[in-house]
């Protein structure tokens, strides 16, 4: 493991190598969560400020994200975690956590089912980590965009795939952002939260007007 006084003049693509290999064996509470903590830093000063009654995560995984997500709405004392994936391979912790509904199947097909969910005039914020590909996530954000509330987030996750590390689809997520945001004015690209630089979502803050 690199040792950070001794590596000071590292090239910043040789250190994003380094955290993206130690991303794929974090855990939050035990549970494997694929995520830069960097982000997740971020992702809570906006759930702070926004005190957002739904966060719909599109991409589950194993749930420690979700955990995580669910514990914050825990401290807030309001609010749910909807999450959806193609599987329901998760976690029991984060199956039996009062705040958290888990919906199987392609998000993109059950959005019916998902608005359903969602009151009208509840404050929500969207993540979106799912398969990153540039056809998916543009389809996610065309469909999902409406359910954000003014003044939230859509958040879209691995914008970094080949903008910092060359991983993932090509293109992918920054791509799908870009002609996202060339068809849309009601949302804005919010670089001010990536203040850390070392972000994997580059471009991927997208706040709604």
């Amino acid at each position: 493991m690199p040792i950070i006084e001794e590596n000071l003049d590292m090239p910043i693509r040789d250190l994003l190598k380094i955290i993206q290999k130690r991303t794929f064996h974090s855990t939050y509470f035990g549970v494997p969560a694929i995520k830069n903590p960097i982000d997740f830093w971020m992702y809570q000063e906006i759930i702070f400020s926004i005190k957002p009654m739904v966060i719909l995560e599109i991409g589950t995984n194993k749930g420690g994200t979700t955990l995580a997500l669910a514990h914050l709405l825990d401290n807030l004392g309001q609010g749910r975690v909807i999450t959806i994936d193609r599987h329901s391979n998760v976690d029991s912790s984060v199956k039996r956590h009062p705040r958290i509904f888990l919906l199987t199947g392609d998000a993109c097909a059950i959005f019916g089912k998902v608005k359903q969910m969602i009151k009208e005039d509840s404050p929500v914020l969207i993540i979106e980590d799912s398969s990153h590909t540039y056809d998916n996530t543009l389809n996610i954000l065309r469909l999902y965009n409406p359910l954000v509330s003014t003044g939230s987030y859509f958040i879209i996750e691995d914008g970094i795939c080949h903008h910092g590390l060359d991983v993932g689809p090509d293109p992918g997520p920054y791509e799908a952002v870009e002609q996202f945001m060339s068809e849309n004015d009601a949302f804005e690209i919010d670089r001010s939260k990536e203040p850390f630089v070392v972000t994997w979502n580059p471009k991927g803050y997208l706040r709604k007007k």
